[in-house]
């Protein structure tokens, strides 16, 4: 059994707790946060025996094999830093980092310490994502690829009110980009690599981060538009363009019907079944990669897609 820390108590770390407690072999031990009454009441509301008081205090813990980091963005590399250090394996939520550079420091430290470290990235280890991929020699040649995630966050209403919240604090990590625009970035490169070139546009709110974004990427024979956003709501699908049929995904961060289209002939319904929690297949990969899995590749695609994040980061906001 493979006995979990987290770090964090926000409804991501629920959801998590939530995913470990149907998967086998892990289990949730601590909850670690530096306000001891809040991990105490977070611990008793997800069903977790013990607390800690801050990482250090939950590193050194006896019960504790591995962590799990969903604080704020802009300290992910310390804490990822610290738990290598100290010999155990991180699952660390996404943005992993802020940018590739400290990606590959904190894969180079995590490999010459023999320690696994994985990002939390849920939709690519989702269902939906293999059986997009599993369509794609059906499409023939592909020639334009849309993907989005456009949702708007209640959070925003925040900013609007003059009020400062993570997600859209840039003195955080905080951005639109970070956090949903990495989806469809990221299943970009789990689909087709890494593209030859990419530029975009965002477009700045009173935090002082983007609130939404688009972008070109460039790769041999077609061209990819991504588009994100925390400030309005999208209700239109993702789409994968072939010269031989099209394939609509409803939601590429955890596809459940597709729809396949041919030049001709009726379109095709696929429907994936949802599993029973959204987070399950990240902390089943990161339960096989402590018990010895390779995870190389899964660290490329999420150095890759941080090199595209850093690439939309550095035009000015508009």
């Amino acid at each position: 059994m493979i006995r979990i820390g987290i770090v964090g108590t926000s409804s991501i770390s629920e959801r998590f707790a939530d995913a470990v407690a149907v998967v086998a072999g892990v289990e949730v031990s601590r909850v670690a946060s530096r306000d001891a009454e809040r991990a105490r009441a977070f611990a008793d509301a997800i069903g977790a025996p013990r607390t800690a008081v801050g990482l250090a205090d939950l590193l050194a813990a006896p019960d504790v094999d591995a962590v799990y980091l969903a604080s704020p963005n802009a300290v992910h590399a310390e804490q990822v830093r610290e738990a290598v250090d100290a010999g155990i394996p991180v699952l660390v939520e996404k943005p992993a980092v802020l940018s590739a550079e400290e990606w590959d420091a904190a894969v180079s430290h995590a490999r010459e310490r023999g320690v696994v470290l994985l990002e939390a990235m849920r939709s690519g280890y989702d269902p939906g994502l293999d059986a997009v991929r599993a369509l794609l020699p059906r499409l023939g040649v592909v020639r334009r690829v849309s993907l989005r995630y456009e949702k708007r966050s209640a959070r925003y209403d925040h900013v609007l009110a003059g009020e400062q919240t993570n997600i859209f604090d840039p003195a955080l990590g905080g951005s639109a980009l970070r956090d949903l625009g990495v989806y469809p970035l990221h299943a970009l490169v789990r689909l087709f690599g890494a593209p030859r070139s990419i530029d975009g546009v965002r477009v700045g709110i009173a935090s002082g981060t983007d609130g939404l974004g688009s972008a070109i990427a460039a790769y041999d024979g077609f061209v990819a538009d991504v588009a994100w956003s925390k400030i309005t709501d999208s209700a239109l699908p993702s789409e994968i363009q072939g010269e031989d049929a099209s394939l609509s995904i409803d939601a590429i961060d955890a596809p459940r019907r597709l729809v396949l289209t041919p030049r001709s002939g009726p379109a095709e319904v696929i429907e994936v079944d949802a599993p029973a929690n959204p987070m399950v297949g990240e902390v089943e990969r990161f339960r096989d990669a402590v018990a010895g899995a390779d995870v190389a590749d899964d660290q490329r695609v999420t150095g890759v897609t941080l090199a595209l994040v850093d690439a939309l980061l550095r035009p000015r906001l508009v």
